[in-house]
């Protein structure tokens, strides 16, 4: 399986694979949510990470991914949706987020009161995986998912019926450090998860997703590009910058758009320089990438 493929090249065990095709030939996928089923844009690229991730799935656990921002936790959470050919919901929490978003609420249809499904009942009904994004920014609704999320593997709707898990379904919960509006998550919710911290990007990972999704672009582009993001990553880890500026997402669409015909160096400002508000840290950045990214570079120094 192509989708397979890449797990291959990273020399992830043959056994977890293998437990993979099994996995998704016992559990086929609705023709009804097909849709769902979404190839990520970027690779996850990490061996250890992805067998840890990959064995728990097996084994009917959710997992909670932590750390830092642009440690890839949403990537690797879309990865294995799509590894595990699994239609994937995904529900970003806030302080204002309640359970009927999550289960369902009433509503009005056919001269009746009928349920309409949240994303944490769709998901269950049909074995999807749910992607739980900031779940420490949730209010205590969260605690509507303990019976979900444990052993009993069960929704209890309130006016309606208790569901039961579909038996593929799984949850991947996310959650960064620091952000405001943050908090700890509670111990009973914790202990529901498989907790994976995720380390920060090497030049090894930023490298291997660069080479995937950028094949025509240059090696010494590619170097520039990788070291701008490890030089930012480190004057945010020393506390130098915010992590505003610490995007991923924002220097691999910068990328992109110098594909078109956008200097680099207008480009990198679109997606990084501009994350910052701030005047004397966006000086400092804007100091980085002059060092990585000359002004007087075009497309044809990033794209063969």
């Amino acid at each position: 399986m192509n989708e397979l493929k890449f797990l291959e090249e990273q020399g992830v065990s043959s056994s977890l694979i293998n437990k993979i095709v099994k996995f998704r030939e016992v559990y086929p996928v609705s023709d009804e949510v097909k849709n769902r089923i979404i190839k990520p844009a970027i690779p996850f690229y990490g061996k250890d990470i992805l067998e840890m991730a990959i064995a728990g799935i097996l084994q009917g656990q959710n997992l909670l991914l932590t750390g830092p921002k642009a440690t890839g936790k949403n990537i690797l959470a879309e990865n294995l949706a799509y590894i595990f050919n699994r239609p994937s919901y995904n529900i970003s929490f806030h302080v204002n987020t309640n359970s009927g978003d999550l289960i369902g609420t009433d509503t009005f249809e056919d001269n009746e009161v009928k349920l309409r499904k949240g994303s944490i009942y769709r998901c269950a009904e049909y074995g999807g995986f749910g992607i739980l994004d900031e779940i420490n920014m949730a209010n205590d609704a969260v605690s509507v998912l303990h019976a979900t999320l444990d052993y009993r593997r069960s929704i209890d709707v309130p006016g309606y019926d208790k569901i039961d898990l579909h038996p593929a379904a799984r949850f991947i919960g996310t959650m960064n450090y620091g952000y405001a509006g943050t908090k700890e998550l509670n111990e009973a919710l914790v202990s529901r998860f498989l907790v994976i911290d995720m380390p920060a990007q090497t030049e090894e990972t930023l490298g291997f997703i660069f080479h995937q999704m950028f094949p025509n672009a240059r090696e010494s582009a590619i170097e520039q590009f990788v070291g701008l993001f490890l030089d930012l990553q480190l004057k945010a880890l020393n506390s130098e910058i915010s992590t505003k500026a610490l995007d991923l997402r924002g220097l691999l669409a910068a990328m992109k758009i110098v594909d078109v015909g956008l200097s680099p160096a207008k480009a990198v400002r679109m997606g990084v320089v501009n994350k910052t508000f701030d005047v004397f840290e966006k000086e400092i950045v804007e100091d980085v990438v002059s060092t990585r990214i000359p002004s007087e570079w075009t497309r044809e120094d990033v794209y063969e």
